[in-house]
């Protein structure tokens, strides 16, 4: 008996899978101890393969806290019945999990803490006429950061390594644009 085909992802998910504040990974400006434990933004846009905006994409992010560690906010996802909120989602504590939706003109944007002891986010799109979710990373163009070090990075050729390279347009705020197919295409990983 043959395997049941894939479908397409959405855009019906929108509905559901978004959350309050699930860009706000952790709180606006000095968050627990440590030099590297100041917010940062990261914005950009979702394009399609003409360079389009995606209107209805889906974005999620893990990364591990300043310190390295990976635990994040237990029941960062679960719904608080007393308030309405998710548990996690304070305004203080720092969850190492995000989801956003794309806004009508493609864009999207998390607040976050610097990853400890890798440079990068991990990022998992959904998006119409997907038929699988897409996995990437967003690195950061931190001090220190040896690229060649890397073996993503030190495995892509310099033009399409610059796809994973978030860009820094401000102290501490980053753009990443995400190009589903083009002459532009992101990198995407290919997990099995």
């Amino acid at each position: 008996m043959l395997p049941t085909p894939s479908q397409t992802v959405g855009p019906f998910y929108g509905y559901a899978l978004p959350f309050p504040q699930g860009g706000q990974i952790a709180p606006a400006g000095i968050a627990p101890a440590g030099p590297d434990a100041r917010a940062i933004t990261i914005h950009g846009h979702v394009h399609d393969g003409a360079g389009e905006p995606v209107p209805d994409a889906l974005l999620e992010i893990w990364q591990p806290a300043p310190d390295g560690s990976r635990t994040g906010a237990p029941g960062s996802l679960r719904r608080d019945q007393t308030t309405g909120g998710y548990a996690g989602r304070d305004g203080v504590t720092f969850t190492g999990f995000g989801r956003v939706a794309t806004d009508p003109d493609g864009s999207y944007a998390f607040q976050t803490l610097s990853p400890g002891g890798v440079p990068y986010l991990s990022v998992c799109v959904f998006a119409r006429g997907l038929l699988h979710h897409l996995f990437t990373r967003i690195y950061l163009p931190l001090p220190g950061v040896d690229w060649e070090s890397d073996p993503l990075l030190a495995g892509l050729d310099p033009d399409r390594r610059r796809t994973l390279i978030a860009e820094p347009v401000a102290e501490r705020v980053y753009r990443f644009d995400v190009h589903l197919q083009g002459d532009k295409e992101t990198v995407f990983l290919d997990f099995r």
